[in-house]
């Protein structure tokens, strides 16, 4: 979440008229995240999460707003999209498609315990398994051709040298992974520490679902570890991790196949988040509050995967 498109006062009392939300108390511009414009909204219905989407297409868009509702209703702690006085979820607001959308409690962790990671764990099997029956369909934006085309992109700018080879090397190793060959579904794809809220040690709320795509499942779990259970310098952190997978295994346990190719699902989850990172490292966007993550974290993770391999699931 960051703010690209400023929003005033008078702007955003017009856009709430079109919602049963009562009047505007005030607003904030949300700093965290890479993609769309936030704002928490605050009116004397509620408090909510106003999005304006930056560069996701148009097309899109119903596809995750009818996700989250789909979650929501099955018992996942996602936020339920405010439907307008003519029913629809989807709007503009300064020529952006737009979406409000109910703001949950709670807070996200930096430092999880064992009970987060296990919570975590479970919810993101419950999103695997509840999104069975969603019918809506949306390609993966940031699959392997854009990871080739990413990779070749960024190799021919980056002055670190050692970066261009492992970029060349680890792009050559996934060519030997077939992950629509998977199990597949509809999969978070971005479940990271800060899309996740928790109230002391309950997990009350699933968020950020504008990377929400179909692909593999194991792919999805891949994304999720590799953020939950690895510290700063890059090791991995056994007992998180052991806590995640024994609750997402719980759920919906991994095909022969899944597990068969695991450190190289692990790897191209890791691969994934260093190129976006190192991508908006090298080609910054403007904004008014951008947020722009370290590259380096997920280096030193995709690193530590091909060095080693992952405990047993």
């Amino acid at each position: 979440m960051s703010v690209f498109t400023k929003v005033s006062h008078t702007e955003l009392h017009q856009f709430l008229q079109q919602y049963p939300v009562g009047e505007l108390i005030g607003y904030q511009g949300i700093g965290e995240g890479v993609e769309n414009t936030n704002y928490f909204v605050d009116t004397t219905d509620g408090r909510w999460v106003l999005t304006l989407f930056e560069r996701l297409n148009y097309a899109d868009l119903p596809f995750f707003l009818g996700l989250m509702e789909h979650v929501a209703e099955r018992g996942l702690p996602s936020a339920m999209p405010a439907h307008t006085h003519n029913g629809q979820t989807l709007t503009t607001l300064n020529s952006k498609p737009a979406a409000l959308v109910r703001r949950l409690t709670g807070q996200s962790v930096l430092f999880p315990t064992l009970a987060h990671c296990a919570q975590v764990g479970r919810a993101l099997a419950d999103l695997h398994v509840y999104t069975q029956s969603y019918d809506g369909f949306c390609e993966n934006s940031r699959g392997a051709p854009w990871r080739a085309q990413t990779g070749a992109q960024l190799v021919q700018v980056i002055d670190d040298a050692a970066a261009r080879a492992l970029i060349e090397d680890e792009l050559r190793a996934q060519q030997a992974l077939d992950l629509p060959a998977l199990p597949q579904g509809v999969i978070h794809a971005d479940l990271f520490r800060d899309n996740v809220l928790f109230v002391d040690q309950r997990l009350t709320g699933v968020i950020d679902f504008y990377y929400a795509c179909n692909d593999s499942l194991a792919y999805d779990l891949a994304i999720t570890l590799n953020d939950w259970c690895f510290e700063p310098d890059g090791t991995l952190n056994s007992a998180r991790w052991q806590a995640m997978t024994e609750a997402y295994c719980a759920r919906r346990n991994l095909s022969e196949a899944e597990r068969a190719h695991w450190p190289l699902i692990l790897r191209a989850a890791a691969l994934r988040f260093w190129l976006s990172r190192l991508y908006d490292w090298t080609f910054p966007r403007e904004g008014d509050v951008v947020h722009v993550k370290d590259p380096e974290q997920y280096r030193r993770i995709l690193q530590h995967h091909r060095d080693n391999l992952p405990p047993p699931l």
